[in-house]
C-alpha cells in the first residue's frame, strides 16, 4: 500500500539515494513540510508538526530471504565475539530489516544479538504487509465469486458468495502469527540472541536493554526500529470508527460506508478489501488527482479499472482538517477544506474513517542525544552506506541505521537489503545499495508494480544530463496466459535510454504484476542492458512473456554483446 517516487542523487556518491515522494494524502497540517516515503509496497509520509508526540513505542520491519539450512558448525555457534565486546553486531529492532541483517551476519560468522521491545516481525509481519496480503487474498476470491460475467466466461455457475468476518480476520491474524514464529525460530536456530526490551544507546558501542540496568556492548550497532502510523493534527483516532491501518487489519467490523484519507498504496489496497466485502468507499485526497505517486499513465489506467467501476467516490484537492469519531448515535464527521484556498469545502458523514496518511519513523527514546545525533523530521540521518551522521556532519563510528527509521525508502524489503549491505561493510567488503533497483508493489486486483523512475522523472533527468528517453509498452491483451485467465486488462511500460539500452524504469499494471517486476529490478541491479536481456528465453505460455515482448519492442541503437560467452552444443 504506497504513492510517487522521487529520487535525489547524492553529490558524494554515484549511486542514487531514494529520498522519497509520495502523495500528500488528504489532510491539512499547518506549517508542516511533508517528507514522502515508501514502505512495504506502500508509500509513507511524515510531517514535522506534532510528529514526536504522535509516535508510540513500536519496532517495525518484515522478514525476508529464506536462509540456507546448510550453515557450518562455526556459524551455528554464531561466531566468536571479540574479547572487548559482548557481540560483534547488535541490532535494535527485530522487524524485517533487523531479521535480514541478523541472518546475514550469522552467515558471515559474526556473533549477533537482536533487541526487540515489542514483537518479532515489526510492522510488516504484525501490522502491515503480511496480514494485509491475507485480507487481499480474501478480497480477490470474493471478486471472482461475485463476478457473474467472469464466471460465465469460464462456463462456471456459483451460488451467491458470502463471508464470515471473524473467519477472515482470523486468517490474517493466523498468518501473522505463523510468520512471526518462523522468524523467531529461524534466528534462534542460527544462534542469534534475542534480547527482550527497548534498546537505548548509552554511548559508542554501548546499549542498555529494557528497564533494567543490563548493558550490552557490540563492535557495530544497527538501528532498525521502523515506523508507526502517522496521524495528523485534528484527527481523533478511537480505534473503532476512526482507525489507522493497524486497526483496519484486525477487521473488527466492515462498515457500510468508510472514508479513506489518502489514495496511495495503503488506501488503494484497503479500498480493494472493503469494496469486495460490500462497503462503499470515499477517498479524500489532497492533490488534484488520485494515485499521484504512480506513473501518470499507469495511474490513469488503474483509476479506470480499480476506482471507476467500483462502489467508490472521491474528493480531490481537499484536506481533512478535523475528523471526529462516531459517538452518541452520531456518525463520523469529516471536515474538508480546499487544499489551495483553505476555504471550507464540505462535511462528510460516514460510518468509519481510515487514516491512510503514511508512516512516521519510530526513533524516540533511542538515546541518540548520547552520541550527538539529531533526527531530521524524526529520521536518523545516514549516508549512502547507512552510516549514521551526527549533528556536526561527521560519521558516528560503528553505528548504522536501516529501514523506515532512516527514511531513504520505506519498504520492508528495502530495509532488509540495507541491513545486508551494512553487514557486508562490517565484514570488510564495501557495499552501496542501488535504491533505484528496489521494486515496489500495490496488491490490488489487478496489481500494480514499479521499479526505477516514472516517465516524468526520467525525462527530467534526461533533460538535465543530456540524453534521450524512449518508452515501450505492451498489453496483457496480447498475452496467452492472461487471456486464458480472462484477465487481459493490463499494461507494461518500459522507460529507457535508446542510445545505450539502460533501463530507467518499468511499470506494470495487470495480473500478478508484483511477481513480474523482478526481472526488471534484477536487470537494473545487475546493470543488464535491454540489448542483452532481449536474448533471455521465457517459458510459453506464461505471464513473463509480457516482459519478454516489452524488452523486445524497445528500439536500442547500441549493439548487444554476445548473449553467451561460449556456444554450447546440446
Amino acid at each position: 500500500m504506497q504513492s510517487s517516487l522521487s529520487l535525489s542523487f547524492s553529490a558524494t556518491s554515484s549511486s542514487a539515494a531514494a529520498t522519497v515522494s509520495r502523495s500528500r494524502h488528504s489532510f491539512h497540517v499547518p506549517e508542516a513540510t511533508p517528507l514522502n516515503l515508501r514502505f512495504c509496497g506502500l508509500r509513507r509520509e511524515a510531517f514535522d508538526s506534532g510528529l514526536a508526540a504522535s509516535l508510540n513505542r513500536h519496532h517495525s520491519h518484515l522478514p525476508r530471504r529464506p536462509h540456507s539450512a546448510a550453515i557450518s558448525a562455526a556459524l551455528s555457534a554464531n561466531g566468536s565475539p571479540p574479547k572487548s565486546f559482548d557481540y560483534d553486531l547488535l541490532i535494535i529492532g527485530a522487524g524485517v530489516g533487523g531479521h535480514g541483517a541478523a541472518l546475514h551476519a550469522v552467515e558471515k560468522g559474526l556473533k549477533t544479538a537482536i533487541v526487540e521491545g515489542d514483537v518479532v516481525g515489526g510492522t510488516c509481519v504484525n501490522r502491515g504487509c503480511v496480514p494485509s496480503k491475507a485480507l487481499l487474498a480474501v478480497s480477490g476470491r470474493m471478486r471472482e465469486l461475485k463476478s457473474d460475467h467472469h464466471l460465465k466466461s469460464f462456463g462456471l455457475q456459483v451460488s451467491a458468495a458470502g463471508y464470515d468476518r471473524q473467519g477472515v480476520a482470523d486468517h490474517a491474524n493466523n498468518l501473522a502469527s505463523k510468520i512471526r514464529n518462523n522468524l523467531t525460530n529461524s534466528m534462534k536456530a542460527l544462534g542469534v540472541d534475542i534480547l527482550t526490551g527497548f534498546g537505548t544507546i548509552l554511548g559508542p558501542q554501548k546499549v542498555k536493554v529494557g528497564s533494567s540496568n543490563k548493558i550490552v556492548t557490540a563492535k557495530d550497532i544497527i538501528i532498525a526500529t521502523g515506523s508507526v502510523p502517522f496521524v495528523p493534527k485534528g484527527i481523533e483516532v478511537d480505534g473503532k470508527t476512526v482507525i489507522t491501518s493497524d486497526h483496519a487489519l484486525k477487521l473488527e467490523s466492515v462498515p457500510d460506508w468508510i472514508a479513506i484519507v489518502g489514495s496511495g498504496y495503503i488506501g488503494l489496497e484497503f479500498s480493494d478489501v472493503y469494496t469486495a466485502l460490500g462497503s462503499e468507499v470515499t477517498f479524500v485526497e489532497a492533490l488534484d488527482q488520485l494515485m499521484p505517486g504512480f506513473d501518470p499513465e499507469i495511474s490513469k489506467l488503474a483509476q479506470r479499472v480499480l476506482i471507476n467501476p467500483r462502489n467508490i467516490d472521491y474528493h480531490t484537492g481537499v484536506f481533512a482538517t478535523k475528523i471526529t469519531p462516531a459517538r452518541d448515535g452520531k456518525p463520523v464527521l469529516i471536515e474538508l477544506i480546499d487544499a489551495k484556498t483553505k476555504e471550507p469545502k464540505d462535511i462528510l458523514e460516514v460510518d468509519a474513517a481510515l487514516i491512510a496518511t503514511g508512516r512516521a519513523p519510530f526513533t524516540q527514546n533511542l538515546g541518540l542525544e548520547n552520541i550527538d545525533v539529531v533526527t531530521q523530521r524524526g529520521f536518523v540521518p545516514v549516508d549512502e552506506r547507512m552510516r549514521v551522521i551526527d549533528a556536526n556532519g561527521k560519521l558516528v563510528p560503528h553505528l548504522f541505521c536501516i529501514g523506515d527509521a532512516n527514511g531513504k525508502m520505506m519498504l520492508a524489503h528495502a530495509a532488509s537489503a540495507q541491513g545486508i549491505s551494512v553487514v557486508e561493510q562490517v565484514s570488510g567488503r564495501d557495499n552501496v545499495l542501488n535504491h533505484l533497483s528496489i521494486p515496489a508493489a500495490c496488491f490490488t486486483h489487478p496489481e500494480i508494480s514499479m521499479v526505477g523512475l516514472t516517465e516524468p522523472q526520467a525525462r527530467e533527468k534526461g533533460e538535465k544530463e543530456g540524453f534521450e528517453v524512449s518508452v515501450a509498452k505492451t498489453s496483457f491483451k496480447a498475452n496467452t496466459k492472461a487471456l486464458a485467465e480472462n484477465e487481459g486488462e493490463g499494461l507494461a511500460k518500459l522507460i529507457y535510454r535508446p542510445d545505450n539500452g539502460e533501463i530507467l524504469g518499468v511499470h506494470i499494471f495487470g495480473l500478478h504484476a508484483a511477481d513480474l517486476i523482478h526481472e526488471a529490478s534484477n536487470a537494473i541491479a545487475l546493470g543488464t542492458r535491454i540489448q542483452e536481456i532481449k536474448f533471455a528465453v521465457h517459458a510459453h505460455p506464461t505471464l513473463s512473456e509480457v516482459l519478454d515482448e516489452l524488452f523486445k519492442s524497445a528500439k536500442v541503437k547500441a549493439q548487444a554483446s554476445s548473449p553467451v560467452s561460449e556456444q554450447v552444443a546440446v
